[in-house]
């Protein structure tokens, strides 16, 4: 029989994910006590449960970030200095990239960044301000008005129940979980042109069109022995599945490129697998190169798989009934694993043969007995009905004709840059991959319509389906997290609701001043003097790989 016990802080921040993490050090920085709540063991989300390497912008090396972010970089490198074996060399460099992966300077195993999170929230356990609730899970939220009251949480292990009560909520779930709960209105998949008048958005709203799920994995590659899993199931069935809008089934080393949509070949070796620079599968994601530590330390290379190959588009899993939903993710998985299975088992080799039956799963890098990530990458969720919603205008270079920059929010609570990024969609569409200038964070996407006490913290702010493929990335979505947990202390401390902070100007420029102290940038550097990079390195660094 389960028990009911409670508890009551001053944040309830649900969702451990990098969003939910920069929420929790920001409000915990300002004197406020938080409970993280958190279905998995590990915290990070993305970095670490989902196992993705960190998307990021080519100046993430320089002062263009929060500080936060830049000492969650800096404790990942060090974590590698102080207790892996690297080689001299590698201990030596100061922009340290673990994997020498393509897509980041910052490539790394994904138990590193969940250790290292752990240990930027340790001080503050130890104070006893912060309580991480892991294996726990909202059950449903109680409601006064525009106001949530208390979250009831189940423990996944043993099944007791509890009563979070506090001022303040912040939903940092991955999929925007906390705003069905709370019912907070929100917009699910895609908007109609008619709506925004984006561009690249819809000729009618379709809810069910979202974007592909993509279930990471890691791997190694031993030439000369035999590791082929067995068929996975649907295997058959898969290995045939391809979008009417590609050139070819998606097990495949040629698929359509995110630009062009013209055929593109990228196998899984184009080269020697030492070589820190080639553009093959192998590389983009690398998170382990044995070459940056003492001989024997790793007898392999570690790659970490998200590629379109992967994408799971079969089915919605937003807005559909939990058994559907449950479905769609055993499929996902399954999917990925038919990948793998088809690398080991049919692949046409780059030296003309077929198959790579040394490959072998690496699931102790993730947590994990299957070799798979412990949770599914999501790349869209709910997002809130905004007091202001970012459109592809604000952002989007073909959208801003004449501009030399974004549109500059005048409340600013942070910043970010990638490109507008959207992979194929659960109705079989294409990607839709296009420029977007670097970007600010504006106040009124944080903000819902109607309810006064809970705020979004990662991809559930008030973005739309196409501008959410630029606001997702990892270190913008640590810097939402940042605005959101840093406005909920600041509206307790002042005793005011978070929206008065956005429409008392006092108030506003106040909060603003309170970021900056904090090591949050406002604002980009002068957009015209950034022109030139956009249109030549910034576009083509954050062009997916």
């Amino acid at each position: 029989m389960s028990r009911v016990s409670g508890w009551t802080t001053d944040v309830a921040i649900v969702g451990g994910g990098l969003g939910g993490v920069s929420a929790a050090l920001a409000a915990l920085r300002l004197g406020r006590r938080v409970v993280l709540v958190e279905a998995l063991q590990w915290l990070g989300g993305q970095l670490t449960a989902q196992a993705v390497p960190p998307d990021e912008y080519p100046w993430i090396e320089s002062l263009h970030a929060s500080q936060s972010y830049a000492q969650l970089r800096r404790a990942i490198r060090e974590h590698y200095r102080q207790h892996l074996p690297l080689t001299d060399e590698a201990r030596r460099t100061i922009c340290l990239n673990p994997g020498q992966g393509n897509v980041s300077t910052l490539c790394h195993e994904p138990w590193i960044a969940a250790r290292v999170i752990d240990e930027l929230l340790a001080p503050w356990q130890a104070a006893g301000q912060l309580r991480v609730l892991r294996e726990h899970q909202v059950s449903s939220a109680k409601c006064a008005g525009d106001r949530v009251t208390a979250l009831h949480l189940r423990d996944l292990t043993s099944g007791n129940e509890s009563v979070l009560q506090a001022p303040m909520f912040i939903d940092a779930t991955e999929t925007g979980e906390l705003l069905q709960l709370a019912q907070v209105e929100h917009v699910i998949g895609a908007e109609a042109q008619s709506t925004t008048q984006e561009p690249h958005a819809l000729a009618q709203a379709d809810p069910m069109d979202q974007q592909a799920v993509t279930w990471c994995f890691a791997m190694e590659h031993r030439p000369g022995e035999h590791h082929v899993i067995d068929k996975p199931e649907g295997y058959d069935r898969f290995r045939t599945l391809q979008l009417d809008c590609w050139p070819n089934a998606q097990y495949s080393w040629t698929l359509s490129d995110f630009v062009t949509h013209q055929p593109r070949t990228r196998p899984l070796f184009a080269g020697d697998t030492d070589a820190p620079g080639v553009y093959d599968l192998w590389h983009a994601r690398r998170i382990a190169w044995r070459g940056h530590f003492h001989a024997g330390a790793y007898e392999s290379d570690i790659t970490l798989a998200n590629w379109p190959q992967m994408d799971y588009w079969e089915q919605p899993l937003i807005g559909v009934s939990k058994d559907a939903e449950r479905h769609a993710l055993k499929q996902a998985k399954l999917f990925s694993l038919g990948l793998f299975y088809w690398m080991q088992t049919e692949a046409p080799r780059h030296d003309g043969g077929t198959g790579y039956p040394g490959l072998r799963l690496r699931g102790d890098v993730l947590g994990t007995d299957d070799g798979m990530a412990q949770q599914v990458y999501w790349r869209e969720g709910r997002r809130i009905q905004a007091e202001f919603t970012v459109l592809e205008q604000h952002i989007g270079v073909a959208a801003r004709p004449g501009q030399d920059g974004a549109e500059r929010f005048f409340d600013s609570v942070g910043i970010g840059a990638y490109r507008i990024d959207l992979h194929p969609s659960t109705r079989g569409r294409n990607t839709v991959d296009i420029d977007s200038y670097p970007f600010q964070i504006p106040l009124g996407a944080l903000l819902p319509q109607r309810v006064e006490n809970l705020l979004p913290a990662c991809k559930n702010i008030g973005t739309t389906r196409i501008t959410n493929g630029a606001y997702r990335e990892h270190a913008t979505e640590w810097s939402i997290g940042e605005a959101a947990g840093s406005l909920a202390a600041f509206a307790l401390q002042k005793a005011e609701p978070p929206r008065a902070v956005r429409a008392k100007p006092e108030l506003l420029q106040d909060f603003q001043r309170l970021l900056q102290a904090q090591g949050v940038l406002l604002e980009w550097p002068r957009f015209g003097a950034l022109t030139p990079l956009m249109r030549t390195g910034y576009q083509n660094a954050v062009r997916r790989p």
